[in-house]
């Protein structure tokens, strides 16, 4: 059986622009999110033998989830989401692209030690925030304003000197995007980048063009998400902002346009460029 995430030679069966939906894509993704909704409460309850792992057993049952929605999603929907690029390996921020619930599951599942700032209230929850919390998220209050952000870089450098931070996976757009849409970069990964001394892992990705916001109807084909060079530590917030923007929106207009997309022209770029300037 193909693994979740595949490679170019695996992926060169499905075709890589989106095909049609066709009056059975509602009725295919109903049954999806039916099957993950069952596979979730087994694999949840399976967890539970993992507890006593620690942080490795947190991060196994993600994994083992994960990859199944992937999966999953290949059988019902005809989506299948191919891996160009090295996944880190070390502690670091991964700055990447957001279009759709499927490239959270791509790059959770590539980046094996994820984590996420979240909402203190969800790692409150039982047991999801156990898991949550264990898999190395980190908790945001977001009632404490411009303090939140020390918050946060308390929470990392404490994670590094217990067990390691992982891979801390950042939108630096703040929310999910339509393929072709542009949004100024917030500065929130520039301070976290600056005030760790972590590299920084660009992602790219097309996958809105398969999977849109809403999470249907769904499309069959090969999505991507390519890991691009790394940013190593020493770059001043100023010069993070642009160089993430012009890596991650340069590669995702390429994957966008091997997908079929149509892109904006250059004076939309250099509109959102002089937005992102005026935030510094």
């Amino acid at each position: 059986m193909l693994p979740p995430l595949l490679s170019a030679e695996q992926a060169a069966a499905y075709d890589p622009k989106p095909g049609r939906t066709g009056i059975f894509a509602y009725p295919r993704a109903v049954l999806y999110y039916i099957h993950i909704a069952l596979a979730t409460v087994v694999l949840g309850l399976w967890g539970l033998t993992q507890i006593g792992r620690g942080r490795p057993g947190a991060h196994h049952v993600a994994t083992t989830w994960i990859g199944y929605m992937l999966l999953a999603a290949r059988w019902h929907l005809g989506v299948a989401v191919e891996q160009r690029g090295t996944a880190p390996t070390e502690d670091c921020i991964v700055a990447a692209k957001h279009q759709s619930f499927l490239d959270i599951l791509a790059i959770a599942y590539a980046c094996r030690e994820r984590g996420f700032i979240m909402k203190r209230e969800v790692l409150r929850v039982p047991i999801m925030g156990w898991y949550a919390r264990k898999a190395g998220c980190i908790p945001i209050d977001r009632a404490r304003g411009r303090d939140a952000m020390t918050q946060i870089l308390a929470e990392i450098a404490q994670r590094r000197a217990d067990e390691g931070l992982g891979h801390l996976i950042i939108y630096p757009e703040g929310t999910r995007t339509k393929p072709g849409e542009r949004r100024p970069y917030k500065h929130g990964v520039a301070t976290i980048y600056a005030g760790t001394g972590l590299p920084c892992h660009p992602v790219a990705v097309n996958c809105g063009m398969f999977w849109p916001r809403r999470g249907i109807p769904i499309r069959p084909g090969r999505a991507v998400i390519e890991f691009l060079p790394v940013i190593a530590p020493g770059l001043s917030p100023d010069a993070l902002v642009p160089e993430l923007r012009e890596q991650i929106e340069t590669a995702s207009d390429r994957l966008m346009a091997e997908a079929g997309l149509s892109l904006p022209g250059p004076d939309t770029d250099r509109a959102i460029a002089q937005a992102d300037a005026a935030k510094v």
